[in-house]
């Protein structure tokens, strides 16, 4: 899924960012269908976007326990 515009997105850090700078994920959650991810650090380099139910079927498995390092 390709989405061209994302100047209205707003974007939120995952709390498990640290103040230092390091392993900075943002989403966001507003645009219908997708959810793009950016690394924080790089806040005008490149954007993966994942279809909706594929990035809550991720995010409900790393709860679940089911993905690990």
């Amino acid at each position: 899924m390709r989405i061209n515009d994302l100047s209205a997105a707003s974007w939120r850090k995952s709390t498990y960012s640290n103040q230092d700078g390091g392993a900075c994920v943002e989403v966001s959650d507003d645009l219908t269908g997708a959810v793009p991810v950016r690394d924080s650090k790089h806040a005008h380099g490149p954007v993966i976007t994942f279809p909706s139910d594929h990035w809550s079927a991720f995010i409900a498995a790393v709860k679940q326990g089911h993905l690990h390092a």
